[in-house]
């Protein structure tokens, strides 16, 4: 019996929406923005600076990490998130059951064997629709938005966890929600999960 399901996710996929749906119907937690803000309180820092720092990778790359500043045991502030958010999934694994979307949370609990992870993905153009009437952008701003959050979430994730983002082999799920809709991407992770 499954407890916890982790959702990645391309920007503009659904995904947040879709893991909504999924822990209105189990009845059950779902955790995205309440992470960073738990995480603030652990910390002390902004939930802004969290917000942008807990899930993408500075605006260089991966190779930006060599440069953000470090203390005496060669951790820096990003690295400092990255510990507080894996206490933080670990105490909130270990006490319910719940959805949470991003956050590394599927390898963070890799070692669990009540987690479903769950990938969703979609096609280029039906993400830029929903982008594109979600944040009032034109199809220009769309892609370019796109892009830039799905990489600074891809070189985020492999900076943390050495593995390659939205890489089926490390999901149970791998979900088009452009082809499949939201409705059967929901009822497909609810089958997957009463299993």
């Amino acid at each position: 019996m499954k407890n916890i399901i982790t959702i990645s996710r391309e920007f503009g996929s659904g995904g947040h929406f879709i893991g909504e749906r999924i822990a209105e119907e189990l009845h059950i937690p779902f955790y995205d923005r309440e992470v960073i803000f738990q995480v603030a309180q652990k910390t002390g820092l902004a939930e802004t600076y969290i917000a942008e720092h807990g899930e993408y990778a500075p605006k260089g790359g991966l190779f930006s990490y060599s440069f953000v500043g470090r203390d005496l045991q060669g951790s820096s502030v990003d690295d400092y998130i990255y510990q507080a958010q894996q206490t933080i999934l670990r105490e909130l694994a270990q006490r319910e059951s719940c959805v949470v979307i991003g956050r590394c949370a599927d390898y963070i609990l890799r070692d669990r064997k009540d987690v479903l992870n769950v990938f969703i993905y979609g096609e280029q153009a039906s993400k830029c629709r929903r982008i594109m009437d979600l944040y009032q952008k034109t199809e220009k701003e769309a892609l370019a938005l796109m892009k830039e959050t799905d990489k600074k979430r891809r070189l985020h994730y492999s900076y943390h966890t050495e593995q390659k983002w939205g890489m089926p082999a490390n999901y149970a799920l791998c979900l088009n929600s452009s082809l499949l809709g939201y409705s059967q991407c929901v009822s497909f992770i609810r089958q997957a999960f009463s299993h």
